[in-house]
């Protein structure tokens, strides 16, 4: 805890001032700060390989298909910069990716988490284990829970991850297979005009912003909403569906759509220990002087 005390003691006010500052102009970066610590932390380790571009030799996880929609990556330069401007070559790139997720997720609305600092930065990009890491919402509820216990979350864990789900949108082209060429019988008919008029094109062009929110209700507010609505059958996605519905998960997601402080408990819990996976530490890594280069290349 505290890492930077002495080396820069206003490192997470300065993080948490530019979150506040770049939430205020575009409130969609909270969203993209709390999808960003899943993408990178949950890829081998917790080290900001999710924010190198592209080079000669090694192709970027954000251009890859699993980071569909991932985007607002250039205000994290702006939080690097301004710490930059206060403690040159002090501050990692993975801790502010960590630490942004954290106080963005403040800014909707939802609990403050006390995380650990001190993570350095990766040197190559991982693109290549998106496939073995990271969960799709098409999998089945076995796998997802596998992949999240390799990482040391367990089943109440992972209903709280999905909890994030109670903001922000889904692209219509990670829905349309539930709509056309018939609509997906599991969807509760009160809900499915919203989503036909919002999702018009059985092929949407992946470059339109075609989408749906994720949560009507709430769409900018971190809170247990998501599970209510899961219950009513209008999860969005695959995995929402079978949260509410695989015997393992289902008393967790009753029990969260009926407490909030449960459900912040064990969010806050389980994105610790997410925060936590196989972070670089002492002389592992480096402290990248812009998020998108390693040193080298800077």
């Amino acid at each position: 805890m505290n890492y930077y005390k002495d080396t820069c003691p206003q490192a997470e006010d300065i993080i948490r001032e530019q979150v506040k500052l770049l939430y205020k102009r575009h409130k969609n970066t909270a969203f993209s700060w709390l999808r960003n610590i899943f993408h990178d932390c949950a890829v081998e380790s917790c080290d900001a390989s999710l924010l190198l571009d592209t080079t000669r030799r090694m192709m970027s996880e954000k251009e890859m298909d699993r980071s569909f929609g991932l985007r607002n990556f250039r205000y994290l330069e702006t939080i690097k910069e301004a710490l930059e401007r206060e403690c040159p070559g002090v501050v990692s790139c993975a801790d502010i990716l960590v630490l942004s997720a954290r106080d963005g997720i403040v800014q909707l609305g939802g609990p403050y988490i006390h995380l650990k600092t001190g993570r350095r930065d990766g040197r190559r990009s991982r693109a290549e284990m998106l496939e073995q890491f990271l969960p799709d919402h098409n999998e089945s509820m076995s796998t997802l829970l596998d992949k999240f216990k390799s990482i040391g979350i367990d089943t109440k864990g992972v209903v709280a991850l999905l909890g994030s789900h109670s903001v922000g949108r889904t692209h219509c082209a990670k829905l349309v297979h539930r709509l056309y060429p018939e609509v997906d019988p599991v969807f509760n008919p009160d809900h499915v005009p919203h989503m036909l008029k919002k999702c018009y094109d059985p092929i949407p062009d992946p470059k339109s912003v075609q989408y749906v929110r994720n949560d009507r209700g709430t769409p900018m507010i971190f809170d247990n909403n998501y599970y209510r609505n899961i219950l009513d059958n209008k999860g969005l996605l695959i995995v929402d569906h079978q949260l509410a519905t695989d015997k393992r998960t289902k008393p967790y997601v009753v029990k969260m759509a009926k407490n909030q402080d449960y459900f912040f408990k064990e969010f806050s819990r389980a994105l610790t220990i997410l925060s936590e996976n196989n972070p670089l530490t002492g002389t592992k890594g480096e402290i990248r002087r812009r998020c998108s280069l390693v040193n080298k290349l800077h």
